[in-house]
């Protein structure tokens, strides 16, 4: 019998059945159902032939197939049926890595044996990746006429190509910072990444090579080994002895650009600083080609040069700071730099510079400055506010007509004085600390005669005495260091102030321990220290 075949929702495929009779073997056909396909006469033969039925005419088997009426017509003489015994067909994918079985039922003989399937595969090359265990679930529960893999390959794996790992943010999005409250601090943009000499800045993690496959013929599939990433070197930097790793030659700014690491000396602002770039802190030098907007600061470890004007911000740099037009401070502004300070105007700011500091005019500004402080130019104005200088002033106007105070000390590095009055509060802080551990002490070595100390106590009192100890020592580190700084402030300060124009009343002249007030006007003069006293002399002096 034919297996029909469901088409669709009843839509059958016609059958046909071949019975076995004394008189003789009879064939019955049946129509298919809706648009389902009819039997063809080749279809009948293949059975016939498989059944190995003889002396059939082909002329009654064809005239039974066209008439699919369900009536059973004797095609053949009497025979004894042949059992036939289920068999495999092979299939295996185009692409070699899977190999299918499909069991054909049995037709009165018995089902086929697992040696009988592997002799199949065997013959038909599947000699890799065989499932027994498919094998013998399918033979002993079996579905006919199915495909089931019963080999399967080794798909091969590629290898993964070689990346760079890198130690830095190559893409920086400038988000404001997160304040721990949850505010947003829009100055605070991180749009720079400063690096050190010598920093490692990426390193390449090398490719792996593939793994090899196989085909259920048992033939190797070549994998594609991983490609070695390509070193990112660019400007500044420079490759590790062992060629996996790159590290900065100079202190600078780095930036991915066009898939290679720059180092850059120098960070340049091509405008203002302002919300657009936030506050800047850079491991180099730092240009602004525009203004320094107020609130906004910039700390450099190199130079910073402004090309614009700088209002109420704050400027530290470990070098110089120049700045090519001024400072309009509005009480607000600081410079402090461990170098020089140049600038053509300075007004209402707070200016440290451990070096020298040049500028056209300072105006109502507190000033420090390690060595010279030198107004010239066109005005040459100093006026206003405090001075301290370490060597000398030289300046055209000191002072305004309308008695302006400006209070002028030189002689003495300021520095030297700030740190003298830091170690004398550490001092007074230490002295404090040490009374109230003696105190401690004092009391706790009373429960101890009194054998009324406890494990906590005892603890305590190791503690107080540690601690006093520890204070005591740094106390007499600090006086012979203060006294070191008093030797240097005690010593006679040959420290100058030269007038190139006119010192005008109302300024207070320190040098050393000498002050002199400015009653009425002094011109072309330099001012310097006399044994006790502030001496006016020559302009050469």
């Amino acid at each position: 019998m034919s297996d029909p075949k469901t088409a669709g929702d009843n839509i059958y495929n016609g059958f046909f059945e071949i019975t076995y009779k004394e008189d003789g073997v009879y064939l019955s056909v049946h129509p298919p159902v809706a648009k389902g396909k009819p039997v063809e006469a080749g279809d009948v033969i293949d059975k016939l032939a498989k059944k190995l039925i003889s002396g059939f005419s082909r002329e009654l088997l064809e005239r039974t197939v066209r008439k699919a009426d369900k009536v059973p017509v004797r095609i053949a003489e009497p025979q004894e049926e042949k059992k036939i015994n289920a068999t495999a067909n092979l299939v295996v994918s185009p692409d070699k890595m899977k190999a299918y079985i499909s069991i054909n039922p049995p037709e009165g003989g018995r089902m086929i044996y697992t040696e009988e399937v592997q002799d199949v595969l065997n013959k038909n090359g599947i000699v890799y990746g065989i499932n027994k265990v498919n094998i013998e679930t399918i033979i002993k529960y079996p579905v006919y006429n199915e495909m089931f893999c019963v080999a399967e390959g080794v798909t091969p794996v590629n290898g993964q190509s070689g990346r760079v790992e890198f130690y830095f943010d190559i893409q920086r999005d400038g988000k404001p910072a997160i304040m721990d409250d949850g505010r947003v601090d829009f100055r605070e943009l991180n749009l720079i990444e400063s690096v050190r000499k010598g920093q490692k800045l990426c390193e390449l993690i090398p490719p792996t090579p593939g793994v090899k496959g196989k085909t259920v013929f048992g033939t190797d599939i070549i994998p594609l080994d991983g490609k070695p990433a390509v070193m990112p070197k660019g400007r500044n930097v420079s490759v590790t002895e062992d060629g996996l790793a790159i590290v900065s030659n100079i202190d600078g700014q780095v930036r991915f650009i066009d898939g290679k690491i720059n180092i850059f000396s120098t960070y340049e602002v091509p405008a203002d600083v302002d919300n657009s770039t936030g506050n800047i802190n850079f491991v180099g030098n730092v240009c602004v080609r525009g203004n320094v907007l107020s609130g906004f600061s910039i700390e450099a470890g190199g130079n910073v040069e402004v090309w614009g004007v700088v209002e109420g911000a704050s400027i530290k740099a470990g070098g110089d700071i120049i700045l090519r037009r001024g400072m309009q401070g509005m009480g607000k502004g600081v410079l402090i730099s461990n170098g020089d300070i140049i600038a053509r105007y300075i007004e209402y700011s707070n200016i440290e510079a451990k070096n020298n500091i040049s500028s056209e005019a300072v105006m109502h500004s507190n000033v420090k400055c390690g060595k010279k402080l030198e107004l010239a130019g066109r005005k040459g104005l100093l006026v206003g506010g405090s001075c301290k200088v370490g060597k000398e002033v030289v300046a055209k106007v000191i002072g305004s007509h309308m008695a302006t105070v400006t209070d002028i000390e030189v002689g003495i590095d300021p520095s030297l004085r700030e740190s003298y009055k830091a170690l004398k509060e550490e001092l007074n802080t230490l002295e404090s600390d040490v009374k109230k551990a003696e105190q401690a002490i004092t009391i706790l070595k009373k429960l101890e005669i009194a054998c009324a100390l406890t494990p906590e106590k005892q603890e305590m009192l190791t503690k107080s005495v540690r601690t006093k100890v520890f204070f005591s020592n740094r106390i007499i580190e600090i006086k012979e260091e203060m006294q070191r700084i008093e030797v240097n402030l005690q010593k006679d300060a040959f420290g100058k102030i030269k007038c190139l124009s006119y010192i005008y009343p109302g300024t207070k002249v320190t040098i050393g321990t000498c002050i002199m007030y400015v009653r009425e006007n002094l011109q072309y003069c330099t001012l310097y220290r006399d044994g006790a006293d502030v001496k006016v002399g020559s302009i050469d002096k």
